[in-house]
């Protein structure tokens, strides 16, 4: 009795599937029958899916023309992936994964998928957040597949593992997770896995739900994993011993763990001269230093600390504050959120309009307000200079924290002057000690404090001095090549 109403249970479903499907304009149910053996077949397959040219040409062809008597017999007739099952449950996901569902009257029972999957990719283009002058210029797609062989392409060997994940109960996204096994710690690998296995959400559309839904801390404002569109990046961590995650229709890869240094460090760094690429480092993490401080600075000194000015300058000041209605603090904000509404009205804004919105509004707003006796000159430089400043950093959100983070400290500086400034400087620096990535401290090498990674962390030194992987990454290989042999001069025969 149980097993009569199982049955009449798993007949209303495939009835109500079937029901589903039929609803669709482009589902379709194509009968045939062969000219040599008279049999007749059918086909089911999604057609906006399907690749037209592949269904006619590989599949219907030798279906029609060539003689076959069961299911087996087309493994040798049909080219490419040909998979026979029983299973009904897997029709729905070979359909909707791009397959032709293939049925002969002799055996109603079972099922061919053939893979006809149609592929609408852009082509291959210059990576347009992490350019470089120097260094390869490709940048990655929205197809997995074809991120995959840009990341075999530059490391061809069988240690490469590729992992693959379906994410999300309605878009069922491909999520892929590379590492390359007996450099890579398995605890990285294991948590990345688990986590992803861990989700539970209806759509996945992009690599940045996958951050949000594995990272460490939700609350922080700090990314935890760094995301990149360059291949040679991905190419190049891995080898260090991280774990990369790419996510089909996504041409942004993650990459874990990541530490709070490396966000200011751009990739092009490791195409130039290490002098060179350690004083554009050091730069960059004074832009940011200066970028979140200069104007909660100008705020608490002409505040609370006027006796910290210098006589020379506090001429300049006054003159430039003379007639101004609004007190430091207001005076900063109105500025500060002016340069976030136009950075942000040329964001959204198509590209050229954006650009001349974001120059002519600057310009004209700036002398507008200066002229007009709401802002000083002087703040008006500093923000302009603190938004110029903000830009340096190569990773886009990174830099949309930096810009958060000037408002706090803005109200602080105006609450308790310079005492606010230190004040939540130091619970920034607590959060950024507690944070992790993967598990990993975030803060390293500075806390905990681990002289070889030093040297590439704030400055880079040359690629002699690096022949140990990282000790955050905790590698099965430590080193990248022996230095005693990397030492050792060869004399040429004569």
């Amino acid at each position: 009795m149980f097993s009569w109403f199982k049955r009449q249970k798993n007949k209303h479903e495939q009835e109500q599937k079937k029901k589903l499907l039929t609803a669709s304009s482009d589902y379709k149910t194509l009968t045939y029958q062969n000219k040599k053996t008279g049999k007749h077949f059918s086909i089911h397959f999604i057609s906006s899916l399907i690749d037209q040219q592949i269904l006619d040409t590989t599949i219907l062809s030798p279906l029609l023309e060539e003689e076959f008597d069961q299911l087996e017999d087309l493994k040798k007739l049909v080219p490419g992936e040909f998979e026979i099952s029983t299973d009904e449950k897997k029709l729905e996901e070979k359909m909707f994964s791009g397959h032709v569902v293939l049925k002969i009257e002799s055996e109603p029972k079972k099922f061919a998928f053939l893979a006809a999957r149609k592929e609408i990719v852009r082509n291959l283009s210059l990576p347009e957040v992490e350019f470089s002058v120097v260094g390869p210029k490709e940048a990655f797609t929205e197809l997995i597949e074809q991120n995959i062989n840009l990341i075999r392409k530059r490391l061809p060997i069988k240690e490469l593992v590729i992992e693959e994940f379906k994410v999300g109960k309605l878009t069922k996204t491909k999520v892929a997770v590379l590492y390359i096994d007996g450099i890579c710690d398995k605890e990285n690998v294991n948590t990345v896995r688990q986590r992803i296995n861990e989700i539970e959400i209806d759509h996945i559309i992009d690599s940045s739900y996958i951050v949000q839904l594995i990272s460490d801390n939700h609350n922080s404002p700090f990314p935890q994993l760094l995301d990149t569109e360059r291949p040679d990046r991905i190419a190049s961590v891995l080898a260090e011993g991280k774990v990369a995650i790419m996510v089909d229709g996504s041409p942004h890869v993650l990459i874990g763990p990541a530490t709070l240094v490396e966000f200011f460090g751009s990739f092009e760094d490791y195409f130039l001269n290490y002098i060179l690429a350690s004083f554009f480092r050091i730069i960059r993490m004074f832009s940011v230093l200066f970028s979140l401080l200069i104007t909660p600075i100008y705020v608490a000194t002409l505040t609370y600390h006027h006796e910290l000015i210098p006589k020379d300058l506090l001429n300049t000041l006054v003159t430039s504050r003379q007639g101004i209605p609004l007190p430091p603090f207001l005076e900063a904000m109105f500025l500060e959120l002016t340069i976030e509404l136009l950075r942000e009205a040329g964001a959204r804004l198509p590209t050229k309009v954006g650009q001349t919105i974001g120059i002519v509004g600057g310009i004209v707003i700036g002398t507008a307000s200066v002229e007009a006796g709401l802002t000083s000159n002087v703040l008006l430089i500093f923000v302009a200079l603190s938004a110029l400043a903000s830009f340096t950093t190569p990773v886009y959100k990174m830099g949309n924290t930096i810009r958060l983070l000037r408002f706090p400290f803005l109200i602080f500086a105006q609450l308790w002057g310079f005492l606010g400034i230190v004040f939540l400087f130091c619970v920034l620096l607590v959060h950024l000690l507690r944070l992790t990535s993967l598990g990993r401290p975030f803060l390293e090498p500075i806390f905990p404090p681990r002289l070889s990674d030093f040297k590439d962390s704030i400055v880079r030194l040359s690629f002699e001095s690096q022949a140990k992987r990282p000790k955050l990454l905790r590698p099965k290989d430590d080193y990248r090549y022996s230095p005693k042999k990397a030492k050792e001069f060869k004399d040429i025969d004569e």
